[in-house]
């Protein structure tokens, strides 16, 4: 009888066994596939240059999850994890049996939970799950999702995915946001209280959080270090001295460089996870600083914007906005480098280099700075005056607007607009309004990217670039207009001239060459420079567009500019050499075609006046001057007198193509001649009208 009753028992039992193994194997596949890393929910992450965070956004369920890969972490994390939590993570499928039969009997024994048992693998479960495990049938499936994760996946996989999920207080997810918010830094490099504390707070995140809970954070912390102690990861010394240390954590906001680009980015392509920019991160928070201590001397709401370039490249370096996003004064979260503004003078260096390459002049070449009139249009200068006759090289570095206007007129407007967009800037004109000289003025809105783009070419030898901020889904960097802004020729005698204007705060052996702009009214204040290399950008003004008076771009954007180009080294790119085809750049080299600017008669005669014409001497005159020596009454050799009328003063001379110095206002040339023999005189007016004859003398 009892034998029939142990087999009927055996039989039970094996049939227990056959029903909990058929029930494990249908409870095991019903299990969903676990997630993939991918398939998770992260934060989007913008990355610089060097892939080095500039800013984080929330994840889709609003936690602070950022992708971070295991070889991104110290390794003493890791072995301080595997040492407290599972020692035997490479050893086990899944579940320790011998932890859990610990955990049992120790539970058994104190009428409480004292451990878990829980392996990595199965806390990893858990956190997938996102449902408590109160419950023995919570228990069984968590144990059932951690051997199907290790049949799924790696161990250095499973480690990556508790990395990205452990809970570290509040909406902290994953060791590099835990370690970027209680230390402010990157998980790269962590001390051994740091790792030790990021170990000990997912175990209880709320209870110790350190911002909350110092103490239980402390506590917590060097159980950690105890237990590495005895693993011998640690020495007793090592350890004493990391417990003995404060917590030294506190709550740092995540790191926010270049917020609008980072905006930008995350808005161009809101699926990807990372974006990853030219903006160096070192550089970026350098002048970020910088703009918020020259914004501090400004009255609110006057605001700035910087932008920096590698002209070589195309790569934008740094890009600032406004000096603080957050300030509502300045209305910090409108992005000026972008918005549509007047250039005030800032397109005048395009308006000469078109004149230079349309061989209209010569930076040594004069022009005439008077009131002028071109059907109806009467520009005046800045400051109300006028400087008579000038220099196009003076005339481009005192900004004086009635000769630019005289060049815009001569070049064509559409010229100028049309080169604009070989360089990759975006002007924009009034609907249904042809372009016009108010340009030379500022009538015309682009943005301070739009500026940079441009002035870029100027320091690429008029080669256009494209400026690009984006790494990776924005093609060739160095993509732009095949056909050149500029000769190379004009293009380096612009850079001659712009690289002569003071160099503020500079006493480097190689000049930045740069222009300033105001628009109408105060409203905008520029200042756009470039070396050999780069190529800086910046705007101050109201983002509401009103007025600020007094404000001008040398007053107000130079010392930022300057301060800019301090900020990439003390010394300057050079320039590259002036090209063969270059004219020498000395006045008194200048070919005489060109000794004026070769205006054509609509703006050469805008200031009515009868042409130069000389009235004596009679050309083909022979003048007998005593040049054979002195006569019997002792007297010496008499000067040529010239004598002519109309034309506009001042006026220059030439003899046998030689320039005389100085030049007069007088009607009347008196020369006084070397030697006997024909002299070819010419007569030249501000307009670069003129008149010549030849006579013998003797």
């Amino acid at each position: 009888m009892a034998r029939r009753w142990g087999a009927a028992a055996g039989l039970a039992l094996a049939a227990l066994a056959l029903c909990g193994q058929a029930k494990l194997r249908h409870d095991y596949a019903a299990l969903p596939a676990p997630p993939r890393v991918a398939d998770l929910p992260l934060s989007s992450v913008v990355l610089d240059r060097e892939d080095r965070l500039l800013r984080a956004f929330t994840s889709s369920d609003d936690k602070w999850r950022l992708p971070v890969e295991p070889d991104t972490i110290d390794p003493l994390y890791f072995r301080l994890l595997l040492a407290f939590e599972d020692k035997r993570f490479f050893d086990h499928g899944g579940y320790d049996l011998r932890a859990l039969v610990r955990s049992a009997l120790q539970s058994l024994r104190s009428g409480r939970i004292v451990s878990g048992g829980s392996t990595l693998t199965m806390q990893v479960a858990r956190l997938l799950d996102e449902r408590p495990t109160r419950s023995l049938q919570r228990k069984y499936e968590q144990l059932l999702r951690a051997v199907k994760l290790e049949n799924t996946f790696s161990k250095e996989d499973i480690l990556r995915l508790y990395a990205l999920r452990a809970p570290f207080g509040g909406n902290l997810e994953g060791v590099r946001a835990a370690s970027l918010t209680w230390f402010g830094k990157e998980p790269r490099r962590l001390t051994p209280a740091e790792a030790a504390l990021l170990v000990a707070l997912p175990q209880s995140p709320e209870a110790r959080r350190p911002d909350r809970y110092p103490g239980q954070a402390i506590k917590a912390r060097n159980r950690v270090l105890r237990r590495a102690v005895q693993a011998g990861i640690l020495s007793a010394e090592d350890a004493g001295s990391a417990a003995g240390e404060p917590l030294g954590a506190r709550r740092h906001a995540m790191p926010l460089f270049a917020p609008h680009e980072s905006r930008r980015a995350r808005q161009s392509a809101p699926q990807r996870q990372v974006h990853r920019l030219t903006i160096d991160r070192d550089l970026q928070s350098g002048l970020e600083a910088l703009m918020r201590r020259k914004a501090g001397a400004l009255p609110r709401p006057v605001s700035l914007a910087l932008l920096v370039a590698d002209h070589r490249s195309g790569e934008i370096l740094a890009s600032i906005g406004a000096p603080d996003l957050l300030d509502s004064a300045r209305e910090g979260h409108v992005d000026m480098t972008r918005a549509i503004r007047s250039p005030g003078s800032t397109l005048k260096p395009f308006i000469y280099g078109l004149a230079f390459e349309e061989g209209i002049g010569l930076p040594e070449s004069y022009i005439e700075d008077r009131a002028t009139d071109i059907a109806g249009y009467q520009p005046t200068n800045f400051d109300q005056g006028y400087q008579g006759t000038v220099t196009l090289r003076e005339a481009l570095q005192l900004s004086l607007n009635t000769p630019a206007v005289k060049l815009l007129e001569a070049v064509g407007p559409a010229r100028l607009i049309a080169r604009l967009k070989r360089a990759g800037a975006a002007p924009v004109l009034e609907k249904g309004v042809s372009p016009g000289l108010a340009i030379s003025l500022g009538g015309v809105g682009l943005s301070l990217k739009d500026l940079a783009q441009a002035y870029a070419a100027l320091g690429r030898g008029g080669k256009a670039v494209r400026l690009s901020v984006c790494r990776e889904t924005c093609g060739s960097l160095q993509a732009g207009s095949a056909a050149p802004v500029l000769s190379e020729k004009a293009a380096w005698q612009v850079s001659d001239v712009l690289a002569g204007l003071p160099q503020v705060q500079s006493a480097e052996t190689f000049h930045v060459a740069y222009k300033t702009g105001t628009s109408y009214g105060y409203r905008d204040a520029w200042a756009v420079g470039y070396d050999g290399r780069h190529v800086i950008a910046v705007w101050s003004g109201r983002p509401d567009g009103t007025p600020v008076p007094g404000a001008t771009g040398m007053k107000v954007a130079v010392p930022v500019l300057f301060e800019a180009f301090q900020a990439l080294g003390s010394r300057r790119v050079p320039f590259p050499a002036r090209p063969s085809i270059a004219w020498p750049q000395v006045a008194g080299e200048v070919p005489l075609p060109l000794r004026f600017a070769r205006l054509p008669d609509r703006v050469a005669n805008m200031a009515a006046g009868d042409p130069v014409r000389i009235f004596y001497p009679p050309d083909g005159a022979e003048l007998d001057l005593g040049l054979g020596g002195a006569d019997g009454g002792g007297n010496t050799a008499q000067p040529l007198v010239v004598k002519f009328k109309g034309g506009k003063g001042p006026f220059s001379y030439l003899v046998n193509d030689r320039p005389l110095p100085g030049g007069s206002r007088e009607r009347q040339l008196v020369w006084q001649p070397g030697q006997a023999g024909f002299a070819e005189v010419t007569i030249l007016d501000s307009s670069g009208k003129s008149a010549g004859v030849t006579v013998r003398l003797r």
